[in-house]
């Protein structure tokens, strides 16, 4: 077993996973950049070691001061969390190289799912339903053609890509060129990888993805589905596990394509398979991430398995210690991600000094955060703070349950999409489980809130602080020893 285990990340992540490391009894190193180094990451960690840059991304994507703290703090693992390095298989490779364990896939499962071409190509391979779909191999003009034959509309999609960078719909033909050239550029801008294809477009698809562990070594489980269809700018808002409204059948087809794919790359650590479903009843195979999930929490409690703890496992060698047999799904859980933007004006990421916050507690709740009163969010890092997941025995008692805890969750000093995700528990087609990609598009004029001027989002924000004791008291008492001298003047 692995004795300590550096975090290559921050945040809710970092947090996440030193809470199985402790629970295993294996020590942890967080890493920080100056910003960050109060962050509640860096405090729960046994170590932590300061990283530079000038920027604080540059520090976290900074591989050789990375390997250069294992090597200072002694570390025999490294656990790459999500975003950041955890899909670099140079980085993997590196780590490996230097005698330290990566706890995530190994570099050529990385490589081969980290091209969304080569992938595809893969799949079909081994007999998993792709989409019909072109890519450039010629001229842009015998691309052009090639796309036109699929049928419109389409899907123009960057091979390198991710979080719909460099992803463009086509509804018509005069449309193609140009959507082609700006996919093009901005994948080369975001992913310096212009190669892009044409894909199929599924009308009002779901989001279905499987989680699986592999070790390695040919033997495969997967932990059943999680449905992700609640999303804005392709980006996921919600999600859950079981599906809504997914028969045994089909759940057994998708979840046996995943296993499927899985073995035949030699898959090691975890993963998640994604496909799009639909309405027909068909899915097909959308990529591989080859990390651990934001939304894993959802399967860890239908299923009961620790997948942190797992992962430090099939790193050390110890293989899967549970059998398919072993594993099924109990009870429903529903995950959202809390987020400082304002839904209102699309999304846009906010900013701002997190002044209170009273997280809401109860029976089948449970936050992963690393936030605290008093931290600065800034642009500099994603605008996602923290999750929130509620358990139920059923899909509506844990709709149920997130509604009262989004509404017991209070957050003020920065804008964020709590009371969004309220309105999004209480619509009715929500309820009902009847779910695609475009919701929260279909439901934009019930989901949004009425805006409110500067003023009034400071009064109202300045009135829930005066209101709270501690934070009067934190903000307003005069401490000792100046509060027993009285009136006086320096």
């Amino acid at each position: 077993m692995l004795k300590k285990v550096l975090i290559a990340n921050r945040g809710e992540i970092a947090c996440r996973v030193i809470k199985s490391l402790k629970d295993m009894g294996i020590g942890s190193v967080a890493v920080f950049h100056h910003e960050d180094r109060a962050a509640p990451h860096v405090q729960l960690a046994d170590e932590s070691v300061q990283l530079s840059g000038e920027v604080p991304t540059a520090a976290y994507l900074d591989q050789e001061q990375i390997i250069a703290a294992c090597k200072k703090t002694g570390a025999d693992g490294v656990h790459p969390g999500y975003g950041f390095l955890s899909e670099n298989a140079g980085f993997a490779e590196t780590i490996e190289k230097a005698g330290i364990a990566f706890i995530g896939p190994n570099t050529d499962a990385i490589k081969l799912m980290g091209d969304k071409i080569e992938s595809r190509e893969f799949a079909a391979k081994h007999g998993i339903p792709i989409a019909p779909s072109a890519r450039q191999t010629g001229s842009l003009d015998d691309f052009i053609k090639e796309a036109e034959k699929i049928g419109f509309p389409l899907l123009i999609k960057a091979s390198a890509g991710g979080g719909g960078k460099g992803m463009k719909i086509v509804n018509k033909k005069d449309e193609l060129e140009e959507s082609i050239r700006v996919a093009a550029s901005e994948a080369e801008r975001y992913f310096s990888d212009g190669r892009v294809y044409a894909e199929k477009l599924v009308v009002e698809p779901r989001h279905i993805e499987v989680q699986v562990l592999g070790d390695g070594k040919g033997d495969v489980v997967h932990l059943f589905e999680r449905e992700c269809s609640i999303q804005r700018r392709y980006q996921k808002v919600v999600e859950e596990s079981p599906a809504p409204n997914m028969s045994a059948k089909l759940r057994d087809e998708i979840c046996d394509a995943a296993v499927r794919l899985t073995k035949a790359a030699n898959y090691k650590n975890a993963g998640t398979v994604e496909f799009i479903l639909g309405a027909d009843g068909k899915f097909y195979f959308l990529e591989m991430n080859t990390r651990l999930q934001v939304e894993h929490p959802v399967t860890e409690m239908v299923v009961g398995i620790d997948l942190v703890a797992e992962q430090v496992k099939i790193a050390s060698g110890l293989g899967l210690s549970f059998k398919q047999s072993d594993l099924k799904q109990t009870g429903h859980a529903i995950e959202v991600r809390i987020c400082a933007e304002r839904p209102e004006k699309d999304y846009q990421p906010a900013t701002g000094r997190i002044g209170l916050m009273h997280l809401p507690v109860g029976e089948g709740v449970r936050f992963d955060g690393g936030i605290r009163e008093g931290q600065a969010v800034t642009p500099a890092f994603d605008s996602m703070l923290a999750k929130l997941i509620c358990y139920g025995t059923t899909r509506a008692d844990a709709v149920a349950k997130m509604d009262e805890a989004l509404g017991d969750f209070v957050l003020l000093g920065v804008p964020t999409n709590i009371d969004f995700l309220g309105r999004i528990m209480k619509n009715e087609v929500f309820k009902s489980g009847k779910l695609h990609t475009g919701f929260l598009t279909d439901h934009a004029d019930g989901l949004m809130p009425p805006a409110l001027t500067g003023e009034e989002e400071t009064a109202v924000i300045s009135t829930a602080l005066l209101g709270d004791a501690d934070f009067r008291v934190s903000a307003f008492e005069v401490p000792e020893p100046y509060a027993s001298i009285g009136s006086w003047q320096n």
